[in-house]
C-alpha cells in the first residue's frame, strides 16, 4: 500500500515517539522538555518568552514544562538583573545529566532508525527533512 508523504512522515513520528517515551518517562522528563533542555544548554539561561519564541510553542505550554521541570530540579529560576519582573531560566546540573542521557537515547534510537541507510543517504533525508520544516514556517 502506497502512503501520502504527510501520512509516512505521521506514522514514522508516532512510532519515533513512542520508542522513547519510556526512556523519557525513565528520566522523569515530560514531552517537549527535553527540547527545552537542548534550547537552555545551547542558548544558556533565557527568559520564558525568549524559550517559547525559540521552540515554537505557546508560552502558557513553556510555563507548565518549567513549572514541572522547577519542581524536578532540571532548571532554576532566577530574577533577570535587567527587568526584575521577569524570570531568567537556567539549566541545573541534574538537567544536564538528564539531558546527557536523553542524547544518548537519542543516537541510539537514530542508529536503529537508520540501519541500512549509507552516509549520503542520511545526509540526504536530514536535507530533505530540513526543506519540509522551512517550506512550512509560519507565512509572516
Amino acid at each position: 500500500m502506497e502512503y501520502a508523504i504527510h501520512t509516512l512522515l505521521y506514522r514514522t513520528a508516532h512510532r519515533q515517539r513512542s520508542a522513547m517515551r519510556p526512556y523519557l518517562r525513565r528520566l522523569g522528563l515530560g514531552p517537549g522538555q527535553p527540547r527545552l533542555l537542548v534550547s537552555l544548554e545551547r542558548d544558556g539561561p533565557s527568559s520564558q518568552k525568549r524559550l517559547a519564541d525559540s521552540l515554537e510553542v505557546d508560552p502558557s505550554a513553556v510555563c507548565r514544562m518549567l513549572d514541572t521541570l522547577e519542581k524536578g530540579g532540571f532548571v532554576s529560576r532566577g530574577v533577570d538583573r535587567n527587568d526584575r519582573r521577569a524570570d531568567t531560566i537556567a539549566i541545573t546540573d541534574k538537567g544536564r545529566r538528564a539531558l546527557e542521557a536523553w542524547q544518548q537515547v537519542g543516537r541510539q534510537i537514530d542508529r536503529q532508525m537508520l540501519q541500512g541507510f549509507t552516509d549520503e543517504e542520511v545526509k540526504q533525508l536530514a536535507e530533505y527533512l530540513e526543506r519540509l520544516r522551512v517550506n512550512l514556517q509560519p507565512q509572516e
